[in-house]
């Protein structure tokens, strides 16, 4: 009752048409002795999950927290459903290039009845991505017969329940919006036949309002330009394509002093941005963005809303001292405050991230 407390007179002070907070926790409370749990109404639900956006400590994107569309699917706990409104959610999302920020919520946890949840980082994945190696080997034991080219999309995975058999369910090609690559002053780039999907839903967290779970909640923003230039695809861990793009520019590769890697990085990072703008897909540069972050601190200190931020994560990977938000210190994250994204801890998933970073 302490978590629904918090969060019950939290939702009051922000939201001028709440329930009175001591009326509503009666309800809770009733609701509590009879099942171990109880509800939130639709309007708690939507300021619950973009409260939990705007807690979320390592996403640059925040500014826009208020303006996330929030779909109520808490009646769906069948895997078909769920499978089906996770597409439906990539559609809406994608709405035609122009990139809206969505999240889906599930069923949540009850007493003694987990709900149901997904497998892997985000709907969308590229097989052939090495951060995708695990989900990549349990969908083929699943029996899954793809994954042999370039760039190609994962099944979605649906688990019922923790220690359960995921289902399987592949993805429409209508709910995924791609991004083929060029780069303006490199013809020869087009031909490494690189692209990247337009809408980034994070789907291995829980988002948690009140004291109440639900395993099941992607949610997405919109890219930043590094997050798929420097880290997806220039990370050695990742596609590590910063000496294929090194070779095509004609850099001298044989010593780090002639910074090939940074000046490949650049090419590469130019090449996303102008691929996405050429498509009509939204898209944030980093520079842009830092300085929208800053303008999300000013605008929560007005309110006298504390911003955690965890630096590493928001400063971007590429240039960072030459963006706004380097030369500053931020509010300490909180792994306490809620309402908020958690990285879920079932073996099946990843460490989780925000819909801003990769």
């Amino acid at each position: 009752m302490e978590a629904a407390g918090d969060f019950i007179r939290r939702f009051a002070a922000e939201e001028p048409d709440a329930t009175d907070p001591r009326r509503r926790l009666t309800q809770i409370a009733a609701e509590v002795a009879v099942s171990g749990t109880y509800a939130h109404t639709p309007a708690e639900l939507a300021y619950g999950a973009r409260v939990a956006w705007r807690n979320s400590e390592r996403c640059i994107g925040r500014l826009y927290w208020n303006n996330l569309i929030v779909r109520d699917l808490r009646h769906l706990d069948h895997p078909d459903d769920i499978a089906e409104q996770c597409f439906e959610h990539l559609r809406i999302a994608t709405n035609n290039g122009r990139i809206r920020p969505v999240i889906s919520v599930f069923a949540p946890d009850r007493p003694g009845r987990p709900a149901p949840r997904l497998l892997g980082e985000q709907l969308v994945r590229y097989a052939d991505d090495p951060r995708s190696a695990e989900r990549t080997a349990l969908a083929r034991e699943l029996g899954w017969k793809g994954g042999n080219g370039a760039f190609e999309v994962l099944p979605l995975m649906v688990q019922t329940a923790p220690g359960r058999q995921p289902e399987m369910y592949e993805v429409p090609e209508d709910a995924v919006l791609e991004v083929p690559l060029t780069h303006p002053g490199l013809p020869g780039f087009a031909a490494l036949g690189l692209r990247w999907y337009a809408v980034p839903a994070v789907s291995d967290m829980s988002l948690e309002i009140g004291g109440i779970t639900y395993p099941a909640a992607p949610f997405n923003g919109w890219y930043m330009g590094t997050e798929i230039g420097s880290r997806n695809l220039g990370d050695p861990g990742r596609y590590n394509l910063l000496p294929v793009v090194a070779a095509l520019l004609g850099l001298d590769t044989g010593s780090e002093r002639t910074l090939w890697r940074d000046r490949a990085l650049v090419e590469l990072n130019l090449a996303v941005l102008h691929s996405f703008g050429q498509a009509g897909v939204t898209m944030a540069d980093h520079h842009t963005e830092s300085t929208r972050f800053l303008a999300h601190v000013e605008r929560e200190n007005r309110h006298g809303r504390r911003v955690p931020t965890d630096w590493s994560w928001i400063v971007p990977p590429l240039s960072g001292s030459a963006t706004a938000v380097f030369h500053r210190y931020y509010d300490a994250p909180d792994p306490d405050l809620r309402p908020a994204f958690v990285h879920r801890a079932a073996p099946q998933d990843s460490p989780g991230v925000c819909p801003y970073r990769p």
